[in-house]
């Protein structure tokens, strides 16, 4: 029975071993993917500021050669105008679901009532609900099978 029990302690052991092995082996993978993302994250940052940057100084150069015609305060309105448009269409570009009319139909879902306040309408059935089954209490208790 000794030998038995010096066996099972080195079951034990070796059992130990391989998970701190397999726990180091994970930890040094997750570390290097998160520096690699990591990385990833900051260049889409800097280059996002960049862009910012570079919008930045194309919306001043568009206002400056309408000021050359224009007076600045008409030439600053129509550059706010201008990049206004532009983020309106933008952001209907990212959520292309969406329609950008009015309303397709009185029960299209998501259209909003007459004047544009309260809740939207519910969306409309399809087709008419069929009649109850004879026989069957349509007030009864509803159970899914």
């Amino acid at each position: 029975m000794d030998r038995l029990d010096h066996l099972e302690h080195l079951d034990k052991h070796l059992v130990e071993e391989l998970a701190q092995v397999a726990r180091e082996t994970v930890r040094d993978e997750l570390r290097e993917q998160s520096r690699k993302q990591r990385r990833t994250a900051m260049l889409y940052a800097a280059s996002g500021a960049v862009a910012l940057y570079a919008g930045g100084a194309l919306a001043i150069a568009l206002g400056l050669g309408l000021a050359a015609g224009l007076p600045g305060w008409a030439a600053a309105l129509i550059t706010a105008a201008i990049l206004g448009v532009l983020a309106y269409l933008l952001r209907g570009a990212a959520h292309p679901k969406h329609p950008h009319g009015a309303g397709s139909g009185a029960g299209a879902p998501g259209t909003v009532p007459p004047g544009g306040l309260g809740t939207r309408y519910p969306p409309m059935p399809s087709e008419a609900p069929s009649p109850p089954l004879p026989g069957v209490d349509p007030e009864g208790p509803h159970h899914r099978a």
